[in-house]
């Protein structure tokens, strides 16, 4: 059962300032978490929503100089910097990167901080103060409460099955760790939502995702620089749930989606001969389709006329440039 309103704002309350008061784990940086500093490739397709120049934090995970950070900070990177606790730079380079969960994987040099070990996730429940810890410039340690576990829906062709929602939200949150109670890495935090407890009322918070994702890949990344097996199927939509209904929102220049002739306020009533009820329904048809490269069937209303558009999906790390694994 989701947690009330008015439980998640008293809990939150008392994470930050019970804790606070009575010192329940230090608030200075953990040495694993660092600033990354990156500039993308000229021409990258992510400028237009994520910019050229992006900043966000890392977490060295092993002594080898593993970061893992948010993923969408690192997409066609040309260069990136890893900025050390005590002031040192380094270079780095992407590792890996997993669209399905949304970790990226650096690679810098060894030795640059003692590294945070990984956390049982799954152990993490609602109302559990935790520490949510970004670097220094982007405002460092804070307590929070998880407020909820539940599915995540992005617009960008994006689901997680479990989610971790925290508040109070952090402005500045891209790639920071979630620290549980034992000082382990539980969470890499996404994004700032408005709806963090899903009730229809607002209520600002962030999401994470859970490192316990990270755990049967992470061969994969480092070995690879992506997961084992065929990539999914994607489209270029970006869509949003409306009163059930899947609305296209954006149709990105190019892309499969857009070269089939889907366009920006279309309906997604179907996939492939099914009804979908919302965007969950729409990415598991999606993604029960086939691997990239398979034709999705969409059943679209468009000017009160029910057509359907063959789309050949695609991998997306083959419409991103220049990263390639």
């Amino acid at each position: 059962m989701p947690v009330s309103f008015f439980t998640a704002a008293i809990s939150t309350w008392r994470a930050v300032h019970t804790s606070a008061a009575a010192g329940a784990g230090p608030l200075e940086p953990h040495d694993a978490i660092v600033k990354l500093s990156i500039k993308t490739v000229e021409g990258a397709r992510t400028a237009s929503h994520l910019g050229t120049e992006r900043e966000g934090t890392g977490v060295v995970i092993d002594a080898s100089g593993l970061v893992l950070t948010i993923g969408y900070l690192i997409l066609e990177a040309s260069s990136i910097l890893v900025v050390a606790g005590d002031g040192r730079v380094f270079p780095a380079s992407v590792a890996g990167y997993d669209h399905a969960t949304g970790f990226g994987l650096l690679r810098t040099a060894p030795g640059v901080a003692r590294p945070l070990e990984l956390g049982d996730s799954s152990g993490l429940r609602e109302l559990n103060p935790v520490r949510v810890v970004a670097h220094p410039g982007a405002g460092g340690a804070a307590h929070a409460c998880v407020v909820a576990r539940r599915r995540f829906t992005g617009w960008w062709e994006y689901m997680l099955e479990d989610a971790i929602f925290t508040a109070p939200p952090r402005y500045e949150h891209s790639g920071a760790a979630l620290i549980d109670d034992d000082g382990r890495l539980v969470g890499i935090a996404s994004l700032w939502v408005s709806d963090a407890l899903d009730l229809e009322v607002a209520f600002p918070g962030n999401m994470f995702v859970p490192t316990n994702l990270l755990k049967p890949l992470l061969g994969d990344l480092v070995a690879n620089g992506r997961r084992q097996g065929p990539p999914r199927p994607w489209l270029g939509v970006y869509s949003e749930e409306i009163e059930g209904h899947v609305v296209v929102t954006r149709v990105l220049v190019d892309g499969p989606a857009d070269r089939a002739g889907l366009k920006r306020g279309d309906i997604i009533l179907g996939v492939g001969g099914h009804s979908i009820s919302g965007q969950a329904e729409f990415y598991s048809r999606l993604w029960e389709s086939g691997e990239a490269g398979a034709e999705v069937v969409l059943h679209v209303l468009r000017d009160r006329v029910v057509q359907q558009i063959a789309v050949e999906s695609a991998d997306r790390m083959d419409y991103l440039r220049p990263f390639q694994a």
